[in-house]
């Protein structure tokens, strides 16, 4: 039975330890036992899944973790909480501790390794500081994934669901979207972590997509479109893809891939939906490389195949 999760059980444990927050790490403990049992509950954790938990901390969410998961992962960068995580995990055989940078870890050989291959679910409480470099490194990396349940800033929780034409939609709001569906499950105060942070948070629960909603010729260039497109927002979408020094398209030709798109050239990249910059990004693809039977989509494998045959020179 989890012994932290509230004031008393924390308190005592970094006392024992004599534990100094390290600002650096962005260190916020949970102290409230509804949210923590919230986080499990919406992550859907049964005994059949293999739970990647980023920055335990003292062990909480990982005590409540293991009482669901067959097994749990736990990677913790910080070394002075190692000793604190063998005492709050000692009850619980289904947890390995790593002490590691996340962003250095080699998740794809650490899931075939820990579950054959198969999907892990990860859970988290975020240090606020890296919220999108973990996300992002995880989808992009292509893990075997079925859902990301993390705690987060508010704000970016709200950046990552919104759809075009709010102030707080963007790039990250794509991204996450064209690999996950986004659904915020809880708000949570500043009283609910010690120390308290000084902005509220939320829990969001990122489903990742068997497929991505919609199809493109270059995953990694409709990225550098998006971020064109956000790069500068005050100005045209034309104008922010003419300027970026990672596409080779100029302003006319952006207008003109637009223009057939439907969109007035004056455009701006905060009204397209995921699907227009998708059908965007096809458009600019083609005319910078030509339609090439390699820039087919991968549904068309078949296809490729046959062009494969026919035309091997091409």
């Amino acid at each position: 039975m989890p012994t932290l999760g509230n004031p008393t059980g924390t308190i005592e444990i970094l006392k024992k330890y004599n534990f100094n927050f390290q600002k650096r790490f962005g260190q916020n403990f949970l102290i409230d036992s509804h949210i923590l049992e919230k986080i499990v509950e919406s992550a859907e954790i049964t005994k059949e899944d293999c739970v990647l938990e980023i920055g335990p901390g003292i062990g909480t969410m990982t005590q409540y973790l293991a009482e669901s998961a067959g097994q749990v992962i736990a990677v913790e960068i910080d070394k002075s909480l190692i000793p604190i995580l063998e005492d709050t995990l000692s009850p619980y055989d289904n947890v390995t501790v790593i002490n590691e940078d996340i962003l250095k870890v080699d998740i794809q050989k650490l899931v075939e390794e820990q579950n054959a291959g198969k999907p892990i679910k990860v859970v988290a409480n975020l240090p606020y500081y890296i919220t999108t470099p973990i996300i992002m490194g995880l989808f992009e990396s292509h893990v075997p994934l079925d859902s990301i349940t993390i705690m987060v800033q508010k704000e970016v929780a709200d950046r990552m669901q919104v759809g075009p034409g709010t102030k707080d939609y963007g790039a990250l709001s794509l991204a996450v979207q064209y690999y996950a569906k986004p659904e915020i499950v809880a708000y949570v105060s500043p009283g609910c972590f010690i120390p308290k942070p000084n902005v509220g948070s939320a829990v969001i629960r990122l489903k990742r997509y068997d497929r991505p909603p919609v199809e493109v010729r270059d995953e990694a260039f409709l990225f550098r479109l998006i971020r064109a497109a956000f790069n500068q927002r005050r100005k045209t979408l034309a104008n922010g893809i003419g300027n970026a020094g990672d596409i080779p398209c100029g302003r006319e030709q952006a207008q003109e891939a637009l223009e057939k798109l439907g969109f007035s050239p004056s455009v701006r990249g905060e009204v397209l939906t995921l699907q227009e910059f998708a059908l965007l990004s096809n458009e600019i693809y083609y005319k910078i490389y030509g339609y090439c039977w390699k820039n087919l989509p991968i549904s068309c494998s078949f296809l490729r195949f046959i062009f494969d045959i026919l035309y091997p020179v091409w």
